[in-house]
């Protein structure tokens, strides 16, 4: 398979291999096949290969068991098990981490799941849905200012599914600022159906990275050698940083709940004015729709039915009655 293809997380596998690069030291890198990957084997020293492979291959399991891996950490590495987590084996890294799902038709909450294995001399990520963060260490090396060694692959890696997430709070922000602008009283309906979004996008984000935020910590604790001082210290930032993601997580879903709440609070205001304006029609018509079924029954004896001035004195009575009213509701500042 050409070097074009293997370039595109989202072309068709070389086997498992949706691309490999064996880096030059000088951030830089060169592309290599399934089958020359699979048996390969550094040719100087500090030379390192990263893999980026399609883990639902049959054969990918086999293939680490070969390189000295496990079998319980192999079934890991191959498994759906998508909970973010971190644990040194001796010298070798076992990691699995969550990115941001930009797939078509997903939620940003849907996050994807990438497991990590790295020895110092070769660098292994497995995924099963397309992720973009490694695409974009991808082009850097290709570029020729991509990491330098299999530390900052791993750091690399961690910094662009980071970013990545600050990215999709950043359209919920702005989202959250879109819904203040609008006239909610016109369109509460809708404003409320996106707000419900938006707190359902930011409890799958908090639920998901709250636990990347740990892992995170458990890899720059305990890390062997061929895990540089700048890479720890770069795994700091990257904590750093996702705990004020969490934060602005925290702001976003209690900005969308105040707004849902005044919302809700106008709605319920408005709704409650109309139910005043129509108790107080209905108590003045109350006694004068009385007057009129009294007097409207079809029984002997009525009063005025033989009288010409019987109807203009029954609607001076009830003018009467309106005005008196009108008067007690003012001054029991019912109006």
């Amino acid at each position: 398979m050409t070097s074009s293809l293997l370039s595109h997380d989202d072309a068709a596998p070389d086997g498992p291999l949706l691309f490999g690069r064996i880096l030059d030291g000088q951030g830089g890198a060169k592309s290599l096949t399934w089958a020359e990957a699979e048996h390969w084997a550094p040719s100087k020293k500090g030379e390192v290969i990263w893999l980026h492979l399609l883990r639902t291959e049959p054969g990918v399991q086999a293939w680490l068991e070969s390189l000295g891996v496990g079998e319980p950490t192999a079934e890991l590495l191959v498994s759906d098990s998508s909970r973010p987590r971190v644990m040194w084996e001796g010298n070798t890294l076992v990691a699995t981490l969550r990115g941001i799902n930009f797939n078509p038709g997903a939620e940003p909450e849907d996050m994807v799941s990438m497991q990590v294995w790295s020895d110092g001399v070769r660098v292994v990520t497995l995924r099963r849905h397309r992720l973009q963060s490694p695409r974009d260490v991808q082009e850097r090396l290709d570029a020729g200012t991509g990491p330098v060694d299999a530390s900052r692959v791993v750091t690399d890696l961690v910094e662009a599914m980071t970013y990545r997430m600050n990215a999709a709070i950043i359209d919920m922000n702005d989202a959250i600022d879109e819904l203040e602008a609008m006239d909610a009283d016109d369109e509460a309906g809708e404003v409320l159906a996106r707000i419900a979004t938006i707190r359902r996008n930011c409890l799958g984000l908090q639920r998901h990275m709250a636990p990347q935020h740990e892992a995170l910590e458990m890899m720059g604790r305990g890390a062997p050698d061929w895990f540089g001082v700048d890479s720890r210290r770069e795994i700091v930032e990257s904590i750093e940083r996702l705990r004020r993601y969490l934060e602005d997580i925290n702001i976003s879903k209690e900005s969308a709940m105040v707004l849902q709440d005044d919302i809700r609070a106008r709605s319920a205001a408005r709704a409650e004015r109309t139910n005043y304006l129509l108790t107080l029609v209905a108590a003045v018509f109350l006694p004068l729709s009385f007057i009129t079924g009294l007097l409207g029954i079809n029984v002997g004896g009525m009063p005025g039915v033989d009288s010409s001035d019987a109807f203009w004195i029954v609607a001076g009575l009830c003018g009467a009655v309106l005005v008196m009213q009108v008067a007690l509701f003012w001054r029991w500042k019912w109006l």
